[in-house]
Parts: C-alpha cells; structure tokens; sequence
C-alpha cells in the first residue's frame, strides 16, 4: 500500500498508541496480513512529563527526546510520521523541522475535519490537557476555520482523569464526567466536541452528547490510511465511527 512503513512516536502514553493500531487495523478491509498498513512505533514511555514542562514548569524539555525519536524513525525508513498524542503537539514545529518527510499533524487535521462539519464562527468544546489552553493549541487550528476553542472553566478534573487513566486506566466514573463536560460545552453553545486527549480517546466511543463528539485520534487514523493508500496528506470529510 506504501513505499515504506509510517513512524508513530509512540509511548505517550502507551496504551494510547496501541490504540491507534488497533484502530488502523479496523480501518483497513484486510484479507490477508500484507493488506495492512507497515509501522515503525517508537514505543518510548520516558519522554518527559509534557504535563509538568508545559503545565507546573518543571521537569525536563521533551524537545530533544520527540526530535530523537523523529529523526530515528525517519533514518530507519519511516515515509511519514504521525504522533498519538495531542498534548506533545506543542512542540510539533521543532519535531517538523529537525525531518524530510511529512509530518500528519493531528490537531491541524481535526481541525480541518469539523470545519467541514459545522459552520464558520462556531464554537468547538475541548476534551484535552490543559496544557492544550495553556498553549492555545486548539485555538491556534481552529481560528484558522474562524472556529473558536471552549474549555471548561475549571480543567483540574480533567488533567486528574487523564492522570488516573494512565495509571490504571479508565472507568465508568471517567466516562460521566466526559459527558458532564460534554452537556456543558452544549449548554454554553459549543456546536461540537473535539475528543483532544488520546487517554480520552479510549472512552471516546461510550459519550453520550447533545452535539457531535469528534476524536481526533479517529481523525488521524483516517488521514493515516489516506496517506498509505495515495502517499499524499489530503482532507478527510468523512470519518467512520
């Protein structure tokens, strides 16, 4: 289907990038193990706490370890790149410019999916990091679009479910205050939701919302096989569930 395997800096966390793979596995309508798409997955869990460089400001700078592993995933044959993880795309520019090949940015092509789903000068509610606010990570796409990026107006509880999911994984509790979040984005006029957290993304598909509910993660494992079947990035106006 393609010349050469897609990278996945991977590990952050890693249940979320096995996630993407079984994801890309179901996309694919495979009779056979060569129908499916070739990865190179840096698995790579000891990158350093995005939350506490971007969040509490300390810690160490994940810069030099995500450019590594980009670079080491191009030099073993990668033809693209691709990152489970929205948070880490705040350092998406260095990572982009320290490669020769494509970079599948997830944010950016979210982004790009609900534009075409929702009218220009709509609001978008954010399930994400604070460290996504606190970097104007998804206002920074969306305005773009002339959409508008909602959080709620208190992130803590989400930054401790995210937390809980990475050590245990997630539960029936995270899943009500997902939709709690989700039915307040509504009330306050979001006109949809942007799933922006990849440990999210593993309840993404148990939301109940009045609007629609859009992960970014389904977004790029879409854009994904796009990139495998035609070698090019190009727009996904239709993501199945």
């Amino acid at each position: 289907m393609t010349p050469g395997p897609i990278g996945i800096l991977g590990g952050m966390g890693p249940q979320a990038t096995i996630l993407l793979q079984e994801r890309l596995v179901r996309a694919i309508p495979a009779t056979d193990d060569a129908d499916h798409i070739p990865l190179l997955v840096d698995m790579n869990p000891r990158v350093p706490s995005r939350i506490k460089w971007l969040i509490e400001g300390r810690g160490t700078d994940p810069t030099p370890a995500l450019v590594a592993m980009a670079k080491r995933l191009e030099s073993a044959g990668a033809t693209a790149l691709a990152m489970p993880c929205n948070t880490a795309h705040a350092f998406a520019d260095d990572i982009t410019a320290a490669i020769d090949i494509p970079f599948l940015n997830m944010p950016q092509l979210a982004a790009a999916f609900v534009a075409h789903k929702i009218p220009a000068g709509s609001a978008v509610g954010i399930l994400a990091s604070p460290a996504t606010q606190k970097t104007e990570l998804f206002k920074s796409v969306l305005a773009p679009h002339g959409l508008t990026a909602i959080y709620p107006d208190n992130n803590d509880p989400l930054l401790t479910v995210i937390k809980e999911i990475k050590a245990s994984g997630p539960t029936e509790r995270h899943i009500r205050l997902l939709n709690d979040t989700a039915a307040d984005f509504a009330q306050n006029g979001a006109t949809a939701i942007l799933v922006g957290c990849s440990e999210f993304s593993l309840i993404s598909d148990k939301m109940t919302a009045a609007v629609p509910v859009i992960d970014t993660l389904n977004v790029l494992t879409h854009h994904l096989v796009d990139f495998a079947t035609n070698c090019i990035a190009k727009p996904v106006h239709a993501v199945p569930s």
